[in-house]
């Protein structure tokens, strides 16, 4: 079975989707098994993994609909070497459309669940608010990942996200987690910042990942090449740190699975 984490911020612009399909590549060259599903009408992740986004006859739009299956719907990111679940505009219209049907917040549950044992990760790139798209998302997760700058006002959203995975866990999903916060665009120099990673070390301990994500050109340049970062420069700054990103992620969840089978028995 895989692990289902949704990359999740609901403040915009802050690299949810630069990580969601850096950390895709990155897991796919560590010879994962890797599904990325765009949740995002903007379709920013569709994009940067080398896919048309207009082009795209069939996206998650009609997969949560049920006007189309799985298999009719995933396609394959030639650049990032992964499965990919494009999105585009016809995502905005999903909001209203899921609240005719039964069981609107579990719709990804339902498809999820029946192909989740072909992967080892599957990573969901959440749109950038508190909607029925992303409560869908929270629903089948067991953990999220939260992608955050070292600055002021991110701390405040820091604490909605907070909350509002709680609330997730308390009312519909028990297994979600926050699995972990993910310093990004992080630019050493500035003194804020430094002291703002010292903060989330301080307040969540080992819930903050080691690996920092810098702040980075190449990164930024890399989705309109239709790759990602790690693809586009494999040598820059950004691509390594999301290599090694893939690698603490992995061993993260071997440790966590070692847990999980420790409290089991």
């Amino acid at each position: 079975m895989a692990y289902i984490f949704c990359i999740a911020n609901q403040k915009g612009g802050v690299g949810k989707t630069t990580t969601a399909v850096n950390t895709a590549a990155a897991l796919a060259r560590r010879k994962q098994k890797v599904l990325l599903v765009d949740l995002d009408a903007q379709g920013n992740a569709t994009m940067g993994s080398g896919i048309e986004k207009n082009d795209c006859a069939l996206t998650v739009y009609q997969l949560l609909i049920g006007e189309a299956s799985f298999d009719e719907v995933v396609c394959k990111s030639a650049s990032g070497g992964y499965d990919l679940i494009p999105a585009n505009r016809e995502l905005s219209a999903a909001e209203i459309d899921l609240m005719q049907l039964k069981n609107p917040d579990r719709r990804l549950q339902g498809v999820i669940e029946k192909i989740s044992d072909r992967y080892d990760f599957i990573l969901i790139d959440c749109p950038p608010s508190l909607s029925m798209i992303t409560v869908n998302a929270l629903c089948c997760a067991v953990g999220v990942i939260i992608p955050m700058q070292c600055e002021y006002f991110a701390l405040e959203g820091l604490s909605d996200l907070v909350n509002t995975v709680r609330r997730v866990r308390q009312n519909k999903n028990p297994k979600l987690q926050v699995i972990g916060l993910l310093r990004v665009m992080f630019d050493a120099r500035m003194t804020l910042q430094k002291e703002v990673s010292e903060q989330l070390k301080e307040n969540f301990g080992d819930r903050v990942f080691d690996t920092v994500i810098p702040r980075n050109v190449r990164l930024a340049e890399a989705p309109s090449y239709g790759e990602p970062g790690i693809v586009y420069d494999k040598t820059s700054r950004g691509a390594k740190a999301y290599l090694a990103f893939g690698r603490e992620l992995i061993k993260r969840m071997s440790n966590f699975k070692n847990d999980s089978e420790h409290e089991e028995k």
